[in-house]
């Protein structure tokens, strides 16, 4: 992630929710961070590591009063501004408000259940997935999140709320087996090996 301090369309800033749905495809590019937007950047391995992780857990999920979120498009509100969580799960009746009515089109991030940030090791975003958004997920109440790295290898990181902050379990790598679990009306369940997120 870069912040964007260059000339543009917006203005100078600090910049508003406002100046980020002003920009093409509805700023669809960039997260809000105390007011300057600041680039999202993901490739094809980033994206396919997001998507194929929301699979699994819409599988598992499919008897829970929740929807699996992936990609850019859901966006959740934090008190630094606006976060993209590469994975994200939210009640089903807040979903449905997003889809069909369009309202809320930022998902007050005290709904959120679950959140995943997909980070590369030395990438612009690593410091910002590990350490701020740490702050701002435990800060917001929202019971799990998850650091997945896909480089050299692919690790996950599962943080439990507790208290106001994450305890992190140890990472799970290649050839290990992730197994987790949280609650909402039923339990939710997954248990994999974190090298299936990037096979096809």
């Amino acid at each position: 992630m870069t912040a964007w301090h260059a000339t543009s369309d917006a203005g100078f800033g600090p910049y508003t929710v406002l100046d980020l749905y002003d920009l093409p495809e509805d700023g669809k590019g960039f997260e809000l961070e105390d007011g300057w937007l600041v680039e999202v950047a993901a490739g094809a391995r980033h994206n396919y590591i997001g998507w194929s992780l929301a699979r699994r857990l819409r599988s598992a999920a499919e008897d829970a009063d929740v929807f699996v979120c992936d990609g850019g498009e859901w966006e959740i509100s934090t008190p630094s501004g606006v976060r993209k969580p590469d994975v994200l799960v939210i009640p089903k009746s807040i979903a449905r408000a997003a889809i069909v009515e369009e309202s809320p089109k930022l998902i007050p991030g005290m709904d959120v259940q679950l959140v995943v940030e997909v980070v590369s090791p030395g990438s612009g975003s690593e410091r910002t997935d590990r350490v701020r958004k740490v702050r701002e997920y435990a800060g917001l109440g929202i019971p799990q999140y998850w650091i997945v790295e896909h480089q050299p290898t692919i690790q996950i990181h599962q943080g439990i709320l507790d208290g106001g902050s994450y305890k992190f379990e140890p990472p799970v790598s290649e050839g290990g087996v992730f197994a987790a679990e949280f609650e909402v009306d039923v339990p939710v369940r997954v248990n994999f090996d974190p090298a299936v997120l990037i096979e096809m």
